[in-house]
């Protein structure tokens, strides 16, 4: 389990108190931040749909991880309905999980019945959201993550047009999700302050592949000069991706360039064939790390290390001249 990325993950869980996790390289640190993983524990995880390809494939990490220390794993989907997802906590309550891991719809909506699993003693992951009753929170700075997205698509824009020159430029966000609706406005307003030249000509959600590839294609009917493609997620960007090359064909202009966030099997691909993806912003690592290192601070909380009740992730960029270093394995 352990690589590059969960080396300098788990380091980074060590500067807890800084607020934000440090992206470093200390091999001192990963073997301070190392515990040894409790067994025999029932683990519950709650997500918003395993169709989006980034969540399944970090589920399949825990599932593994799980299995390796003998650890019990049940995922449920409840398909972006927070009633549903507050149904499948309560039975999680019921059936006597000791760790519940949940990415939440609407964090409001389960706060009450995830104090009534903290009560039972049950312990509260929550993923992606700032919550008050959780054992504690691995969460992102959505905004920023929007923001560092942007300032990605702009160095590109400045790279190959004018100051002058207006570059239609294109969103795949997913407003219904808040967390989701900072990301796309991070995206926004670092392109209106860094990349004024970039003309939005569309915004669409998009949050798989199948709505990316969907929107895209649609969009590229009205709007056949888009050069810059924004999105909130590694469903999106590869559903553009293949929109793009359907339109393109065998061709890869090198002023065409989607900028995204999940550091997926499709972005990876595209990357290393010289499709469209020109940067993602890696957080923490690719889909199967980050199952792996959630799964790691759970474990590391269940055997009494103590942690900020919110946990921040790392935000790094990710370009073909660093895609080999990122990916590699020990």
């Amino acid at each position: 389990m352990k690589n590059g990325w969960m080396a300098i993950a788990l380091a980074a869980v060590t500067a807890l108190g800084t607020g934000t996790a440090a992206f470093a390289d200390s091999t001192e640190a990963t073997t301070e931040a190392e515990v040894q993983h409790p067994s025999g524990l029932k683990i519950g995880c709650a997500v918003q749909t395993l169709s989006n390809q980034v969540w399944a494939q970090q589920m399949d990490a825990i599932t593994k991880d799980s299995k390796a220390d003998g650890n019990s794993f049940t995922v449920v989907d409840c398909q972006e309905n927070a009633n549903t997802q507050m149904d499948q906590l309560e039975n999680f309550i019921t059936s006597g999980m000791d760790v519940i891991i949940v990415q939440p719809v609407d964090p409001d909506a389960i706060e009450d019945v995830c104090k009534q699993a903290l009560d039972a003693g049950i312990e509260v992951v929550c993923w992606d959201e700032e919550m008050t009753n959780s054992s504690f929170n691995w969460v992102i700075k959505n905004y920023d993550l929007g923001c560092a997205i942007g300032e990605q698509a702009a160095e590109f824009i400045a790279d190959k047009f004018s100051n002058d020159e207006e570059v239609e430029t294109v969103v795949l966000g997913y407003p219904q999700t808040p967390i989701l609706l900072e990301r796309e406005n991070g995206i926004i307003d670092t392109l209106k302050e860094k990349a004024p030249n970039a003309k939005i000509v569309a915004n669409q959600p998009a949050i798989d592949t199948t709505e990316g590839l969907n929107a895209m294609e649609t969009i590229l009917q009205a709007n056949p000069d888009v050069k810059v493609v924004c999105t909130i997620g590694g469903g999106g960007a590869a559903g553009a991706n293949e929109a793009l090359k359907g339109y393109y064909g065998d061709k890869v202009p090198d002023d065409v360039g989607i900028f995204s966030t999940d550091l997926t099997d499709e972005c990876i691909a595209s990357m290393q064939n010289g499709e469209f993806n020109r940067s993602c912003i890696a957080i923490t690592g690719n889909a199967y790390v980050c199952g792996d290192v959630v799964y790691d601070l759970a474990m590391q909380y269940a055997a009494g290390v103590k942690l900020d009740h919110d946990v921040y992730r790392d935000l790094v960029p990710v370009t073909p001249e660093n895609l080999d270093e990122m990916i590699a394995h020990d």
